[in-house]
């Protein structure tokens, strides 16, 4: 093949591709690595890759094409067939498991196992680890002992982020390090189980696939030699076992071309490792890098503030993001008062923009995590409007909030069956027959929680039964405020909900501490569980204001990588909050900015950026804060600001910065001198300040009396040192 090769009368053209395009699409033989932007066309370039590929005569079996998605793959061999008149029926294309599964079929016999294996789904693997835990004397009557979930997401985290168990265990399960070396004696006898069955699961099929072209000269040379053009979809996804499988079936040609964005890898939660599509090029000596920077989604005063957010990460491809949309409006950033005007500022708009014609399907609100939209979707709800959440349950989908709203809920309706079934079933020994018996004997009395009282429990349950009468009792005494209520509702339910979530209760807490912020700005019970309710209470009222059923999109950012929508807002974005509290400064800091960058980067036409400058503690106190350290990192002139205070602006940053900072006196090296904090320095727009902080390299954190504290890039701000 030759290196950017025109063919008269063919689809590959430049006419239908930018000039970036053409060259990645009309590469010749050797590695390139394309640094596809957020909305510059990615897969159009695969597409074309395998027309132009067919066109200059590769045999179709002897292509390769590696995605995430069955779907992602159908789609692009059904397009580069419509494209290129030519049939990609035997170009191999599919998921890496798929197309493992394909291959061990082919050649596990060199591994010593048949081609009839069988591949176990998670609820398979699940049932296995039940087997094994009965089997090894780790569960029965009086064991507490971990889930079957929660083992087996720590035997797959282990093999998909390359590290042992005891360092997860410790990272996110440390109330589990008691059983440590049970996890990995069940983690023997379950490979042990699947090669005496003849199972495999998901993790099993990149293992094997690994280890067949590492340990099987032979079968290395066969499926290598098959696949002489290899492509990869999003290769800022991949994982080590991944990566090391690309450069396995690359061994003899090199001909590689991998596609994807560093700037948008945010899953190494996953086991998805950053670093490498950073070390492809050394990896494939002699890559050829190619970046699509013109970007086909959003308008330039959107892109010009993306890039902005990009451009402080240590470690990246640089690029800048560019759009034939120049016209467009700016940003908009929102420092709210609270949680509760940052939620209304988001519905208020929502509203505006539905008034002037924008389709609800094509308005988002994102956020870090789940929990963080509570307060919006009780204002949505009491706004009547619908909205489809995405990553993170609603707040009353999760079991252990169910269970605490149930409470609050009889005490309101006390003839309330579903609640009463729910916190009845809590009692130890108390089965689904015993709360009926319970129900039927109490529905019928004019104050069920009265009759209640009058019950005669079995003994082997009378002290729990006990228990929760006392409770209940405490939580009807006159002039409580509903945060009072609670409190004592979390009081009697706290032992029950340790014991009954003991797997992941530390991570299910936060959901509860949420609820207890939450309340504490209610003045009765009736209008918090109300608030609570997420489906409106006039459903026909709600259809003939939004007849289509089309409804607003709720998302984590991570649930929203790959999609867009004409107006985002992303809320939230305070310290302490974004990025996530616990968060250090070095990779996990990284990753916290590229989510913000992938967040922004899903508008189309309109980006609203809001924080709170107060949140309540889960211990109802006030913490007052400042916008997130990646905001301040943004150029003031790329954004618009819609102040709420109605007399002076506050500075965004007027209270401590809870940046991990340096200790006073560190020196950092600019290309201009040295900074030291406390040093008073001249910019020619924010005027004279003193550096507070020096929160990285080639940065400096400075207080300026009239603006504020603002984070500036020493490469771009004009700081004269004040002698």
């Amino acid at each position: 093949m030759q290196n950017n090769t025109r063919l008269n009368n063919s689809a590959v053209s430049i006419k239908n591709l930018n000039e970036a395009q053409y060259a990645a699409v009309t590469h010749g033989e050797g590695p390139v690595l394309v640094i596809a932007g957020a909305g510059s066309g990615k897969t159009r370039t695969l597409v074309y890759r395998m027309a132009h590929l067919l066109e200059q005569g590769a045999a179709p079996e002897s292509i390769l094409l590696l995605t995430f998605t069955r779907r992602a793959a159908q789609e692009m061999l059904w397009r580069a067939t419509q494209i290129s008149d030519q049939s990609c029926r035997r170009v191999m294309g599919g998921t890496f498991h798929a197309t493992s599964n394909m291959l061990l079929r082919q050649h596990g016999h060199r591994l010593g196992f048949g081609s009839g294996f069988t591949i176990i789904d998670r609820g398979d693997a699940e049932g296995i680890i039940n087997l094994l835990k009965s089997s090894l004397g780790l569960s029965g009557p009086g064991k507490r002992f971990p889930s079957k979930r929660v083992i087996i997401n720590l035997l797959s985290g282990s093999i998909n982020k390359a590290r042992p168990i005891e360092d997860l265990v410790f990272e996110s399960y440390i109330h589990l390090s008691e059983f440590i070396d049970d996890f990995h004696t069940i983690a023997r006898h379950y490979n042990q189980f699947k090669i005496d069955h003849g199972l495999m699961d998901y993790d099993d099929l990149l293992i094997n696939w690994q280890r067949l072209l590492v340990e099987s000269e032979q079968a290395r040379r066969e499926v290598c030699s098959r696949f002489k053009y290899i492509m990869v979809d999003e290769y800022q996804d991949t994982n080590l076992i991944q990566a090391e499988i690309v450069r396995l079936l690359a061994d003899d040609h090199d001909n590689v071309m991998v596609v994807g964005d560093d700037a948008q890898s945010i899953y190494s939660f996953r086991g998805a490792d950053f670093y490498n599509i950073m070390r492809f090029p050394d990896q494939f000596p002699g890559t050829r890098i190619i970046k699509l920077e013109q970007n086909y989604r959003s308008t330039q005063p959107i892109l010009s503030l993306t890039n902005c957010i990009i451009e402080q990460a240590e470690e990246k491809f640089t690029k800048k993001l560019f759009s034939e949309q120049e016209d467009g409006i700016r940003p908009v950033v929102y420092p709210a008062r609270n949680e509760a005007a940052e939620a209304r500022f988001i519905v208020d708009t929502i509203k505006k923009l539905q008034d002037q014609g924008t389709d609800s399907t094509e308005i988002a609100i994102l956020f870090r995590s789940g929990f963080h939209s509570y307060k919006l979707e009780m204002e949505l709800t009491s706004r009547y409007l619908e909205f489809e959440k995405r990553g993170g349950l609603k707040l009353t989908e999760s079991a252990h909030i169910k269970d605490v709203l149930s409470f609050l809920r009889v005490l309101i309706n006390p003839w309330d069956n579903l609640s009463w079934n729910r916190i009845l079933l809590q009692l130890e020994k108390v089965g689904p027959k015993t709360a009926q018996k319970i129900l039927s004997a109490i529905k019928e009395e004019d104050d069920p929680l009265d009759a209640l009282s009058r019950y005669r429990p079995a003994p082997g349950w009378k002290q729990s039964f006990q228990r929760l009468l006392e409770a209940l009792a405490g939580m009807r005494r006159p002039g409580l405020t509903p945060a009072g209520v609670f409190d004592l509702v979390l009081e009697y339910y706290d032992p029950i909900f340790e014991k009954i979530y003991y797997d992941d209760y530390p991570k299910r807490r936060r959901d509860l501490n949420q609820i207890k912020a939450l309340i504490g700005g209610y003045g009765d019970l009736q209008s918090f569980v109300d608030d609570t309710a997420l489906d409106p209470p006039e459903s026909a009222a709600m259809e003939e204001e939004d007849g289509d059923g089309k409804r607003l999109i709720l998302s984590t950012i991570h649930s929203a990588k790959g999609l867009e929508w004409d107006a985002v807002f992303v809320l939230g974005l305070a310290e302490g909050r974004f990025p996530h509290p616990k968060t250090v400064p070095g990779e996990q800091w990284e990753e916290e900015r590229r989510l913000l960058y992938v967040a922004a980067t899903r508008a189309r036409k309109q980006l609203f950026l809001s924080y709170p400058k107060e949140l309540m503690t889960p211990d109802r106190k006030f913490l007052r804060t400042g916008m997130s350290p990646f905001l301040r990192e943004i150029n003031p002139g790329l954004y618009e600001i819609d102040d709420p205070a109605p007399i002076g602006r506050p500075s965004f940053t007027d209270f401590d910065s809870a940046i991990p900072s340096p200790a006073a006196g560190k020196k950092i090296n600019s290309a201009r001198t040295d900074f030291t904090v406390g040093m008073m320095v001249r910019h020619p727009f924010f005027g004279i300040g003193k550096i507070k902080a020096v929160p990285g390299p080639r940065r400096v954190e400075v207080h300026f009396d009239r603006h504020g504290d603002r984070v500036l890039h020493l490469d771009y701000a004009k700081l004269e040192v004040m002698e």
